[in-house]
């Protein structure tokens, strides 16, 4: 069990790390031509202000940044681990949530996207990992 619980931690390690990198560089990305499209533009976002760049880097790029890093901890300390696919587990089931609590209201879009596909994935895998742990380890 230990082996599936670090390999989904090495796999949320690279997610988010890779997320909060393409979000903190959104701003520059352009002016750099590092070839890959905006993050801004990828999630559907117009930024309008400055602000609105530091709201991306901190909210998205920090924030995913550092569960990344956390999850590369977690790899090494068993209890952070766990607490970290608990964390996870809440954090991608409450965003899928949100987006179908969303989709039910009249005249909104679906919440069917590969963002969505990714939260019920992560969300199931930390269910089972979360289910079929050890009582003493969680």
């Amino acid at each position: 069990m230990i082996w599936i619980i670090r390999l989904y931690l090495i796999a949320m390690s690279a997610i988010y790390s890779w997320i909060g990198i393409w979000a903190l560089l959104d701003p520059v990305a352009g002016a750099l031509d590092l070839g890959w499209p905006s993050f801004s533009v990828a999630i559907g976002l117009s930024v309008t202000s400055e602000i609105g760049y530091s709201e991306i880097a901190g909210i998205y790029g920090g924030l995913n940044f550092c569960i990344g890093l956390a999850c590369l901890i977690g790899i090494f300390k068993k209890s952070v681990g766990m607490f970290l696919i608990k964390f996870i587990t809440f954090l991608v089931g409450s965003i899928a949530f949100g987006r179908v609590l969303f989709s039910l209201l009249p005249t909104t879009p679906t919440f069917f996207n590969t963002f969505f596909v990714f939260e019920i994935v992560a969300l199931l895998v930390g269910l089972l990992i979360l289910f079929f742990s050890n009582s003493k380890e969680v």
